[in-house]
């Protein structure tokens, strides 16, 4: 219970109270704070800190963002083009090369960033990363296909003797072949949207394969943290202050 007479004095929090004159230090100098003081994250800096940061430390914007968007792509461009070559070349499906995507996606984020970082980054590189490696199984299903389909005639065979003594009558359609109906082709854009859905939704579908298709999703979810731990950056750090320091008498 207070004494009467006493009245309890509300938190400030733009103060930094501190038992004894000169007692807060600077996490960057270890040199006391005496009158003012910043935050960066949890950090306390002096005002000469403070300006370094100011100056050193690359600050998000939205330029930045952008090119580590531009970056993202080359990653993805990279990373999908490793993946799916790999495969072709070796015949050899190996989760592993996830963990080089994710590497990859986040590495280029960064350069193109700057080092800048933060939550938004660190999702587009999600982004990145799984269309790289769910999308690469688009080339190597079509290689497949290639190369298991039956190769068409180059040229139609002349025909013989005894066709042409038959007689020309036979080279009318016959009647029920005219009465068909003609059989649509799938545009462009709609065969590129089937095939981008069928390959996002492949990690998934790998699942019907058994347990090697499990230890791939987790082998993936592994890349994915990679990518996510090199975009966090130092973004979600904010710089704040000036503010007073207080010592309660």
């Amino acid at each position: 219970m207070l004494e009467s007479g006493t009245t309890q004095q509300p938190p400030q929090f733009s103060t930094l109270e501190t038992s004894t004159p000169g007692s807060a230090f600077c996490k960057a100098c270890r040199q006391a704070v005496t009158r003012s003081f910043y935050r960066y994250g949890n950090e306390i800096l002096c005002g000469r800190c403070a300006d370094r940061v100011k100056r050193e430390v690359p600050q998000d914007s939205h330029a930045s963002f952008v090119r580590a968007m531009l970056g993202g792509l080359v990653g993805f461009a990279i990373g999908l083009a490793l993946y799916a070559g790999f495969v072709i070349a070796t015949g050899i499906s190996i989760g592993y090369i996830a963990l080089a995507v994710g590497f990859i996606v986040g590495k280029a984020m960064m350069i193109g960033s700057g080092g800048v970082g933060g939550r938004r980054y660190q999702i587009a590189a999600l982004l990145f990363t799984y269309a790289a490696v769910s999308m690469a199984s688009i080339p190597i299903t079509i290689h497949y296909m290639r190369n298991r389909a039956p190769h068409p005639v180059a040229q139609q065979q002349a025909p013989t003797q005894q066709d042409s003594v038959a007689g020309t009558s036979q080279s009318a359609p016959p009647a029920a072949n005219a009465g068909s109906r003609p059989v649509r082709k799938m545009s462009f854009g709609k065969a590129v949207g089937v095939l981008a859905l069928i390959g996002l939704a492949s990690p998934f579908l790998e699942l019907s394969s058994g347990f090697s298709g499990f230890i791939g999703l987790i082998i993936l979810f592994v890349g994915l943290q990679f990518a996510w731990k090199m975009t966090a950056g130092r973004g979600n750090a904010k710089l704040d202050g000036p503010f007073q320091l207080a010592t309660p008498a």
